[in-house]
């Protein structure tokens, strides 16, 4: 069916659409919002809420509907109806400018009206509606849709397939946003001009490449043999190596042993131009992850670490180091793994300085074998935690994405919020100042088929921390660091993404732009 004749436009065509529905006895379900830009938690919802019966009408709320301070914020109804009606599982879609909507509620007589988790707390709010429905023997159910983690979208579709699609929601998303790829392309070569400082904990990340023998017939493990070893500087000192590979100079603060793998670290920063400030702990050794290999498989992760806090010489030497290069520095990225060197005293001296110098901060708190809570980093520009980390931290498993996006930016008073969302890639929210709206933009994971995505949230950081002080918006960033992530999980290892390879991928889209 076209898009345009799945929306209707009056309550006489609900009317007429209603009654033949109900004729053949089918169960209606119905749900409302504003749907200003789609988005996967949108996705999760209407899918959810699809399944609830038979027929699936979806009413968006019309400009009338929405705060007269707030209605420049929003697109167009029309625009907002066809991004809903374009979605395969979604019936009707009806735009409601006027009345009420008990009297819309009347005519529908839904079996279901599903509501987002969020309103279950407020139930006085909407129990007139909640009477209404089960006055008809219907049912009011409350759901975001199901939390997960992974995509589920290679079980029908194809990688051609599923690449063009993501291709197409991407140039979509510029053109929401109205963003012009030559725009990004210019912003790409300022890039030199900028200074970053980056602070963090810095690993090495070793690969071994193995074949597959087989199962162990003494017990049910996995027999390998090793065959090819290669270690890459990862953790935080990739993010540097991203920044200086992509034209900008960095400068870096981060703590290693008094090891080997402390002596490639520093070798390996100093033959890329970047200014490191490597403190040594006795004490510990660097950080050190082991990946063992089949293909591009990781069959088995060992890490050797210590994750305590520094002890207050070294805290004052990071301290110090900090005041001394703050003066230069257009931004700051905290990349904290959470293994002791981003003490709470660290966190206040970063926030005080940047304040005090009017520096943009960064900020990205690793939670997943670690224990992290990006909450402790307030007012930041940007923060770019996991859907899984934002939850934790929020502690709240079942609002849907634009809640717990909007909650975080409310917690940690950020300029903005990239919530990654695995292979579906990220969803930006940015706070507008205005009292009730968060802007928000889906971006999608650009490459279907990764080969290594350790590093991806480190070069998504990266490409939005460089562009956005060269001028970007947190939009146009985000669309240069969806691409610089997409570079990136090309690569097997922390390897940094390059100012080259970016302005390339940008050529390609501009291109694909005019055909």
């Amino acid at each position: 069916m076209k898009i345009e004749k799945k929306i209707l436009h009056s309550l006489e065509e609900l009317r007429d659409c209603v009654n033949d529905i109900h004729v053949h006895k089918m169960k209606i379900v119905l749900c409302q919002g504003h749907f200003n830009v789609i988005h996967p938690g949108h996705i999760r919802f209407l899918e959810f809420s699809k399944k609830q019966g038979d027929f699936f009408i979806v009413v968006v709320q019309g400009q009338k509907k929405i705060d007269p301070a707030m209605r420049d914020k929003f697109f167009k109804v029309n625009e907002r109806a066809r991004g809903v009606a374009s979605l395969e599982y979604v019936d009707k879609v009806f735009i409601f400018e006027d009345g009420s909507f008990e009297e819309l509620l009347k005519i529908v007589k839904p079996s279901a009206y599903v509501m987002g988790e969020e309103f279950s707390l407020k139930i006085n709010i909407i129990d007139d509606q909640i009477k209404l429905v089960e006055s008809f023997g219907g049912k009011v159910i409350f759901s975001s849709g199901d939390v997960r983690y992974e995509s589920t979208e290679f079980l029908d579709k194809t990688y051609l397939e599923i690449a063009e699609q993501r291709k197409k929601l991407f140039y979509a998303a510029l053109s929401k946003q109205n963003i012009s790829i030559k725009k990004l392309f210019a912003y790409s070569g300022a890039f030199h001009n900028v200074h970053i400082l980056v602070i963090g904990d810095t690993i090495v990340d070793q690969y071994i490449a193995c074949d597959a023998l087989g199962m162990s017939s003494e017990a049910p493990v996995l027999v390998v043999r090793e065959l090819e070893t290669k270690e890459f500087v990862g953790g935080a000192a990739i993010v540097a190596r991203h920044v200086r590979s992509l034209g900008a100079k960095c400068t870096f603060i981060s703590l290693i042993g008094n090891d080997q793998p402390g002596e490639m670290i520093t070798h390996e920063l100093a033959n890329e131009h970047i200014e490191a400030h490597l403190m040594r702990d006795n004490g510990r050794p660097t950080t050190f992850k082991i990946r063992y290999m089949v293909g591009t498989q990781k069959v088995l992760r060992v890490s050797r670490l210590q994750d305590k806090h520094l002890d207050k010489k070294m805290e004052e030497d990071v301290i110090k180091k900090l005041y001394e290069t703050i003066e230069s520095i257009d931004a700051i990225i905290v990349s904290d793994f959470s293994y002791g060197l981003i003490t709470p005293r660290i966190v206040n001296v970063i926030s005080e300085i940047a304040n005090q110098y009017n520096v943009k901060l960064f900020g990205d708190v690793q939670s997943s074998s670690q224990i992290g809570n990006i909450s402790r980093l307030i007012n930041y520009y940007c923060l770019t935690p996991t859907e899984k980390e934002a939850r934790i931290t929020l502690e709240d498993k079942y609002s849907g994405l634009e809640m717990i996006g909007t909650n975080l930016i409310k917690l940690t008073r950020a300029h903005g919020i990239l919530l990654k969302i695995g292979a579906e890639g990220f969803v930006s929210f940015e706070n507008t100042k205005a009292e009730v709206f968060i802007k928000t933009q889906h971006f999608p994971a650009l490459n279907p088929t990764p080969v290594d995505v350790v590093g991806a949230g480190d070069s998504l950081l990266t490409g939005l921390a460089v562009s956005s002080c060269s001028g970007a918006t947190l939009m146009e960033a985000s669309a240069i660091g969806a691409i610089v992530a997409s570079i990136a999980v090309s690569k097997i290892g922390n390897i940094p993404v390059s100012i080259s390879e970016l302005q390339n991928y940008l050529r390609s889209l501009q291109d694909r732009e005019h055909d």
